[in-house]
């Protein structure tokens, strides 16, 4: 058998002052930026630090009180839902990009619900696990930010809109009733007057904004048969609620009376027996690509029959024919800029509501005029 490795070891503070010729004390006042040693020790002191590889010990800055270098960011969805999600992927991606800067590590758990992702707050909390959180998927009834205010956490809430009840969270969002208005200008444009929203998960903030604006636009333009569908935003619902939609004209089933209901239900739906829809709005692209392939099965033509459009643009937009037209934001900035306020709360700043631009319409060949 070979013989066990014994694991490396770690450069220590008397390391440092054994080779900087300093005392442990000097060491310690130079790399916590502490008074007590002239510039010229501190730079060398630093110096040497770097050459052996030294780094603060993450338990004894918790001990010390100095915080644990780490951010949470938990995730209340189906698990089977993210690697098909490219919006997390590179949001996660801007975050890392700051968050490394500033060595701060990211502990990430996904969880089944939000009464989870409140138990895993408080048991970080408790443990000193991390100095601050990231919250994404705001609720229309959300208790996160309760219990965040009362735990006195750190936190960015990312994609939620501004809430004076709050002011000690900040605020990263978009204004998705913005980009819900450009998409249905340009349908209408187009001729279309039958469309369905193909939307996320209910109860989420973004996805009741979006279904209240496309409401609202089709309300203002005197459209009747405009509905919106929930999902759980996976490839197989999208697909799913596309042939529903097209092979039986609508929705089967009882009318929703105008709630957002889970499981694709719709939302101010109509009995079974109206027109097919001639557009389709997703919100994601993976949806969206999955809804082009199940038309075509069904014999539909993209765009001639049914118009498609994706929330997220995407490499997958451009790699299925036709082309899809989509919605499309720096995603990998939207997460720099959330990593930024965190870190700006971390470091005593206040907390602000930042709006990032409104997503911008890219049509492509998948939106065409009407022909029905």
């Amino acid at each position: 058998m070979p013989a066990k490795r014994s694991p490396a070891r770690r450069p220590t503070m008397k390391d440092i002052a054994q080779r900087a010729g300093v005392s442990e004390s000097a060491v310690s006042f130079a790399l916590n930026d502490r008074p007590g040693v002239s510039e010229i020790t501190r730079d060398r002191v630093r110096r040497v630090a770097e050459q052996l590889g030294w780094r603060p010990s993450t338990a004894a800055r918790q001990l010390s009180g100095e915080g644990a270098a780490t951010v949470g960011l938990v995730l209340a969805r189906p698990a089977d839902t993210l690697g098909v999600d490219s919006f997390f992927l590179q949001l996660i991606s801007g975050i890392q990009e700051v968050l490394a800067e500033r060595h701060l590590g990211l502990l990430f758990q996904v969880v089944e619900d939000v009464d989870d992702e409140c138990a895993v707050y408080r048991r970080w909390w408790a443990e000193h696990r991390v100095d601050g959180v990231l919250v994404v998927d705001p609720r229309t009834d959300d208790a996160r930010p309760d219990l965040l205010d009362e735990l006195g956490l750190p936190a960015v809430v990312i994609g939620g809109a501004p809430d004076a009840r709050h002011p000690g969270l900040s605020t990263v969002w978009a204004d998705d009733a913005g980009a819900m208005a450009a998409v249905v200008d340009e349908l209408s444009a187009l001729g279309h007057r039958r469309i369905v929203h193909i939307a996320g998960l209910p109860g989420l903030a973004h996805t009741e904004r979006r279904i209240r604006t496309l409401r609202a636009e089709a309300d203002r333009r005197g459209l009747a048969e405009v509905r919106s569908v929930t999902t759980d935003y996976s490839d197989a619902e999208g697909a799913a609620v596309t042939r529903r939609v097209l092979a039986g004209g609508v929705l089967g089933g009882a009318v929703q009376g105008g709630a957002v209901q889970g499981g694709g239900a719709v939302e101010g739906g109509v009995a079974e027996g109206g027109s097919r829809p001639t557009a389709l709005i997703y919100d994601n692209d993976v949806m969206a690509v999955a809804g082009v392939a199940a038309a075509t099965e069904l014999g539909f033509s993209v765009p001639g029959d049914v118009s498609v459009v994706a929330w997220e643009d995407s490499a997958l937009c451009r790699m299925v024919k036709p082309w899809l037209s989509a919605l499309s934001r720096d995603t990998v900035e939207f997460g720099r800029i959330a990593a930024k306020e965190l870190t700006s709360l971390l470091d005593g700043g206040p907390a602000r509501a930042v709006r990032v631009p409104v997503p911008r319409l890219i049509s492509r060949e998948s939106t065409g005029p009407c022909g029905a």
